[in-house]
């Protein structure tokens, strides 16, 4: 694919250079909007406008909603009124919401201005929503039907109002109040009497959403139920807007990336790499580091405090970092394991004593493992003493056990007093193991070597 998109970026490049402005067009008509967006990438400031003025109107609204937000505030720059009047006409609600969230608030005037009352009143709307949330990512561009309507006349209005809709595969049913009574399917519809009413032909067990719910919950009742839009209602059950699948595919990649983030002590961007400054990303770095780095000071003081029996034994120093690496990898280990079912929602804060008891059974058998073999390099290898062997491989055990348990608490105990689990995750756990790897092994030198 990236091949195929460096090649197109190549041939867009030679035709705009070439002024070979028919060909172009031919060319770009012919290609996925996501695909031309990818392409478009690549393009300087002066070559992408005069590109993506070549697009018919709803071909170059379609391309604009897959663009990067830099590309998207380049063009509109460029925009004479008209033109961003044409292309804001073409966009569905939720993409319009996304566009002015991601623009300065200078180009956000100037699309608010050019935007039609209804579809101005929409944005303002669903932007007073909480972030994340259900009511921020829907869509009021749907289609309503009454239960008095026969299948006949839902076609006749799906046929007169479903050209500007985001989807007329699932249809929904309201009374006069817009309370959600039930939904049915295009081809419900269609393969019905034409006399047959749609209160008839509707399912009643409705799947629904609160403007309220988290959106990342919302997404994930996407893969539950295989829909392919979710109605969101509001608190007294009216009908205000939809999900749909394609927003949830976003939904799931920016949690996926946020958690991924947050489990490697990053502060989430949504903003792409490439295009993010170096001062930002030190921006959403460094406090990260310098909390991790006043936190794992804990671990110079365990050390400090038994220097008197690192100096009768100087042998026990060339093990401390095996032994916390050990301990780190294992309670990652455990707690990426857990925040993953968290997220997916396969494992709850009851599920609790269950998860300890069975990181408890896989962190002996782990720890017993690496013990075993530890003791035979000790042994055959490094050929410490009886002593020395046993204190470092008693350390091992107990430190796995200790990781996998505090890897797998720590996170389900974040997610139940409100704290995102991805938090616990790798760096905040090594330092903990790290001191507790310290005071295991000290304390069991101190037991069995008598320091």
């Amino acid at each position: 694919m990236k091949d195929k998109t460096l090649l197109l970026e190549e041939s867009i490049v030679k035709l705009a250079d070439g002024k070979k402005y028919a060909s172009l067009r031919d060319l770009l008509t012919t290609l996925n909007p996501a695909d031309m967006a990818e392409a478009f990438s690549g393009l300087s400031d002066q070559t992408l406008p005069l590109v993506f003025r070549l697009l018919p109107k709803e071909l170059a609204a379609e391309t604009f909603v897959e663009m990067e937000p830099e590309q998207q505030a380049t063009l509109i720059r460029g925009f004479s009124d008209s033109e961003l009047k044409a292309v804001v006409e073409e966009l569905y609600v939720d993409d319009a919401v996304d566009l002015v969230e991601e623009m300065p608030a200078n180009v956000v005037y100037r699309i608010l201005a050019q935007a039609d009352p209804q579809t101005r009143s929409s944005i303002n709307e669903i932007l007073q929503y909480p972030e994340d949330s259900a009511g921020s990512v829907m869509t009021t561009e749907l289609v309503e039907l009454r239960g008095t309507m026969t299948a006949a006349q839902a076609i006749a209005h799906i046929r007169a109002v479903g050209l500007d809709k985001e989807t007329i595969n699932t249809c929904y049913i309201t009374d006069e109040g817009h309370k959600l009574l039930g939904v049915v399917s295009i081809r419900t519809l269609i393969l019905a009497d034409e006399g047959a009413l749609c209160r008839d032909l509707m399912n009643a067990n409705v799947v629904s959403v609160t403007t309220q719910e988290d959106q990342e919950a919302v997404a994930q009742m996407f893969s539950k139920y295989n829909f392919y839009a979710l109605p969101v209602v509001d608190g007294d059950g009216r009908l205000v807007g939809i999900v749909t699948v394609d927003d949830a595919m976003d939904i799931l990649e920016a949690e996926t990336t946020e958690d991924m983030e947050k489990m490697a002590a990053i502060s989430p961007s949504d903003r792409p790499y490439l295009t993010t400054s170096a001062l930002a990303i030190w921006r959403h770095r460094i406090p990260w580091l310098l909390l991790l780095m006043v936190s794992a000071t804990f671990t110079g003081l365990v050390i400090t405090k038994f220097e008197d029996a690192l100096a009768m034994c100087t042998v026990l120093m060339a093990y401390i970092p095996m032994l916390m690496d050990t301990g780190g990898n294992a309670g990652s280990q455990s707690s990426v394991t857990v925040i993953r079912g968290l997220s997916l929602g396969e494992i709850r804060f009851r599920d609790l004593l269950r998860v300890m008891g069975k990181e408890l059974t896989v962190s002996l058998l782990c720890g017993l493992t690496l013990a075993v073999c530890n003791f035979a390099k000790l042994m055959l290898f490094d050929r410490v003493s009886l002593a020395v062997a046993l204190v470092v491989c008693v350390t091992l055990l107990l430190t796995v056990v200790a990781s996998k348990l505090v890897g797998s608490a720590l996170p389900m105990l974040a997610k139940r007093v409100g704290f995102d689990p991805a938090v616990m995750a790798s760096p905040l756990i090594t330092t903990v193991v790290d001191v507790l790897s310290l005071l295991i092994y000290f304390q069991a030198a101190t037991m069995i070597l008598g320091l």
